[in-house]
C-alpha cells in the first residue's frame, strides 16, 4: 500500500493490464506494496477486486478493509522473497495436523470426528501419498518422515500467490490436510471451516456459546471464505 497520510488521496480506482499480469491503479498512479514493490497481481478479476476495495474507501483509508489488498502484498512482499521459509513453516503442521488428534470420549463426539475426519486423512493417503497417523487425547504421535515429505512436495508446487492462501487457510483451520484438501478441490472453504470447528460445534451444542466465542468464529469464517476466493481468483 503506497506510503503517505491515510486521508484519501485519489478520485478514481481502477485496474489495467501490463507485463507479468494486472495493475491498481488510483487516478493515474499504479499501487505499491508497502515495501515499495510493484503491485501486480495475475488475474483481472482479482485487480478489479482489489481496486474495488479502494473505491469503497471513505475519507480516510483503513487497510483493515481491504482484505484482498493485504493478501496480494503478503505474497509480493513476504512470501515470494522467503518462499522456502513459509513452505517449511506450512509444512511443519503436517507433523500436528488437527485431524489426526482424536477425543477420547464421549463416544458421540468420538464417532463425530471420525465420520468428518477420516476421510480426509483417507483422501491424503490416496491422493498425496501422506498417511498420517491418529492418536487419542493429549499424547503426541510423530508422523512418518515420508508422509511429512509427501506434504511438503504438494506444498512446494504452490506459486507466491497461492502459497500465501495456503498458508492462510492452514493456520486458520490448523490443518495442512484440509488446506491442501481446498486447494486441490477435494473440498470447499464450507467443508473446510465446518471440519475445523468440530470441536467447537460439539462443545457448545451440548454447553452453549458465548457471545466473544461468536463473534471470533464469524471472523474467522469471514478470513477463510476470503482467502479461498483469493485462492480462486489468482489461479482465474
Amino acid at each position: 500500500m503506497q506510503k503517505g497520510s491515510a486521508k484519501r488521496f485519489y478520485q478514481h480506482a481502477g485496474s489495467a493490464a501490463c507485463d507479468g499480469g494486472f495493475v491498481i491503479l488510483l487516478d493515474d498512479r499504479k499501487v505499491n506494496t508497502p515495501l515499495g514493490e510493484p503491485l501486480i497481481v495475475p488475474g483481472a478479476v482479482l485487480a478489479e477486486e482489489i481496486a474495488a476495495e479502494w473505491r469503497g474507501q471513505g475519507t480516510q483509508i483503513l487497510p483493515g478493509t481491504m482484505p484482498m489488498m493485504r493478501l496480494a502484498c503478503t505474497a509480493i512482499d513476504k512470501v515470494r522473497p522467503h518462499q522456502k521459509i513459509i513452505i517449511d513453516q506450512v509444512s511443519e503442521y503436517g507433523a500436528n495436523d488437527l485431524l489426526c488428534y482424536r477425543a477420547a470420549g464421549p463416544d458421540d463426539l468420538v464417532a463425530r470426528q471420525a465420520e468428518v475426519w477420516q476421510p480426509l486423512l483417507d483422501w491424503a493417503a490416496e491422493d498425496i501419498g501422506a498417511n498420517l497417523q491418529v492418536t487419542s487425547g493429549i499424547v503426541h504421535v510423530s508422523q512418518p518422515d515420508e508422509a511429512i515429505e509427501k506434504l511438503r512436495q504438494v506444498v512446494e508446487i504452490h506459486d507466491g500467490y497461492e502459497l500465501t492462501a495456503l498458508a492462510e487457510i492452514t493456520q486458520l483451520t490448523g490443518s495442512l490436510v484440509l488446506g491442501l484438501a481446498v486447494s486441490r478441490g477435494r473440498i470447499d472453504g464450507d467443508v473446510a471451516f465446518e471440519a475445523s470447528q468440530l470441536d467447537e460445534t460439539w462443545q457448545n451444542e451440548h454447553w452453549g456459546e458465548d457471545y466473544e466465542a461468536t463473534d471470533r468464529k464469524k471472523n474467522r469464517r469471514s478470513d477463510l471464505d476470503t482467502t479461498v476466493r483469493f485462492l480462486t481468483l489468482v489461479r482465474s
